[in-house]
């Protein structure tokens, strides 16, 4: 599917479609999670592709280049033989092979300079394109680790938050709060009721208890004494 999408849309677009549908499912890759790194993942496969393919391309590149040089050089062999052929022809007297052998040297030697600078620049063009396939291919191991760290850092992530998720789950902090509040709602609760039951008293009610008190504790004590001393005294024998 990503495939189709990709040769459809094309790379990068490609890429942007798979990244929408991985939000659009609730998964977006800017929460850094598991998508994210699925995401990391398809990039990089695509990279690789694409250096794969920038190899193939080089590499027939350096083989045209090698078929030009080839031929630039056959035909400079060929132009000192041409030249070889008519000297001899020279100095054999035969004048007519030598005039014809040298307006064939004529006619290739004319040729080479255009082949020199195609064959030039195919040379350019091949050195250029290697050194483009080595800078990807450094990127590419470069985005290599980077992808391995991903995973590492991802995995610590998600340890992190199921860490995290265990003491939320299991902290009593909240509680303990909570029950401090209610103890302190029960104790300021406390000293209000007993400041109001002060309040409440009457002064003079409370006084007058505490005489009738002091006076009935009197009383009780004068009578007992009473009834000891009313009993008969036993005489010694």
């Amino acid at each position: 599917m990503k495939k189709a999408v990709y040769w459809i849309m094309g790379e990068r677009a490609g890429r942007t479609i798979v990244g929408t549908w991985n939000w659009l499912w609730g998964m977006p890759v800017e929460s850094g999670g598991k998508v994210a790194v699925a995401v990391a993942e398809e990039s990089l496969q695509s990279m690789q592709e694409a250096v794969q393919k920038l190899a193939v391309a080089v590499a027939a590149q350096e083989g045209a280049y090698k078929t030009a040089k080839n031929k630039y050089e056959t035909k400079v062999k060929e132009f000192k033989t041409l030249e070889q052929q008519a000297m001899i022809a020279q100095n054999g007297g035969n004048e007519e092979a030598a005039r014809m052998a040298m307006s064939k040297a004529i006619q290739t030697e004319q040729i080479l300079p255009k082949l020199e600078e195609m064959v030039k620049q195919a040379e350019m063009a091949v050195k250029a394109s290697k050194d483009k396939l080595n800078r990807e291919r450094m990127k590419l191991e470069s985005y290599k680790a980077d992808m391995q760290n991903m995973k590492d850092m991802s995995e610590v992530n998600e340890a992190l938050a199921m860490i995290a998720k265990v003491n939320n789950e299991f902290d009593i902090g909240s509680a303990k709060s909570d029950f401090e509040k209610a103890k302190d709602a029960v104790e300021r609760r406390n000293l209000k009721t007993e400041a109001l039951a002060e309040l409440s008293e009457n002064p003079a009610e409370k006084l007058q208890a505490e005489i009738e008190n002091m006076t009935l504790d009197d009383e009780v004590a004068r009578r007992l004494q009473r009834l000891q001393d009313s009993q008969p005294k036993q005489l010694p024998e």
